[in-house]
């Protein structure tokens, strides 16, 4: 086992761990410490804690020192540094004509790099724009290509719930989600119902995931024939999931048919794995297929 902090180097950015060595670190604090991309100032969200070393996927590198007034004035002046190098960088892109959106601008602690991320339809040379923006900033340049899910991380926005972004506000890691997930609460497959802003499945179907998954497994499924504790014999025609409730059609005893609305409680059934509901018909596939290419993995925390 071995004693390890939480790190964090944006808002609401991937967690990463290293070893606190002999430091008192407490969360909330600032430390520096060394990344792929060099040395880097983080916020310290996990306290000191025990892992088993075996499970990472590589060594634990230690911080090399708690941040000081200095550090932190720094990294004040590097996003103030950040923001011009954005405006610089949409002069550049403007004077080559190129086909990409500029999303954000970023410079690593140390000042040994200058990030670029934008978005693009496919493919950029952007060769030639590097090279111009070396020439300005006299350091190491990295443009880097994202997708919309990452681009509405950074930007942040109002979803149609009326509160800020999931992504922007508290995901560290996008979550795969899928159609059935919608289908499984009910949800209408309208891409404009079930879409967030950046025009993927919206995050949130998950956050409900479970407990849809777990209020389902006490219910039958439509077409199902079912017994009442009265008697009667239904065919299930609907189902609430968060009411716990069933409407039926049954058959009177002068042969006419009516529906009828029971709680699961009230019916007798025999449990049974549910079926597949992914499935969707030729029409709604390819409505819905530009949505099914979730990306799974932000490309922000690939370093």
């Amino acid at each position: 086992m071995k004693e390890v902090i939480g790190v964090r180097f944006r808002e609401n950015g991937r967690i990463y761990f290293f070893s606190p060595l002999n430091y008192k670190v407490d969360p909330g604090r600032y430390v520096i410490v060394e990344t792929a991309r060099g040395l880097e100032y983080g916020k310290v969200v996990l306290g000191v804690r025990e892992i088993d070393e075996t499970r990472m996927s590589s060594p634990v590198k230690p911080i090399i020192r708690l941040a000081d007034e200095k550090d932190k004035a720094r990294f004040e002046e590097n996003k103030e540094k950040s923001k011009k190098a954005y405006e610089i960088c949409l002069e550049k892109i403007a004077k080559r004509g190129l086909d990409m959106k500029l999303i954000d601008a970023e410079y690593t602690f140390d000042n040994n790099k200058v990030l670029f991320y934008f978005t693009a339809d496919g493919r950029v040379d952007f060769r030639e724009l590097v090279k111009d923006l070396a020439s300005v900033f006299k350091t190491r340049i990295e443009l880097r290509q994202i997708g919309v899910r990452d681009e509405t991380k950074i930007v942040g926005g109002i979803g149609i719930c009326g509160r800020e972004l999931c992504c922007h506000k508290h995901l560290a890691d996008f979550v795969p989600v899928s159609i059935k997930m919608a289908k499984e609460q009910n949800l209408s497959l309208n891409p404009t119902k079930i879409s967030g802003v950046c025009g993927r499945l919206m995050c949130c179907l998950k956050h409900e995931q479970d407990t849809y998954e777990y209020l389902n497994d006490k219910l039958p499924n439509v077409g199902d024939f079912v017994r009442t504790n009265d008697g009667k014999k239904g065919e299930v025609v609907s189902v609430n999931v968060l009411r716990q409730k069933v409407k039926l059609l049954v058959t009177t005893e002068d042969d006419t048919k009516e529906i009828e609305e029971y709680k699961v409680e009230e019916l007798r059934f025999k449990p049974k794995k549910r079926r597949n509901d992914d499935k969707i018909s030729d029409a709604e596939l390819k409505k819905l297929e530009a949505l099914e290419k979730c990306e799974g993995k932000s490309k922000l925390d690939d370093e």
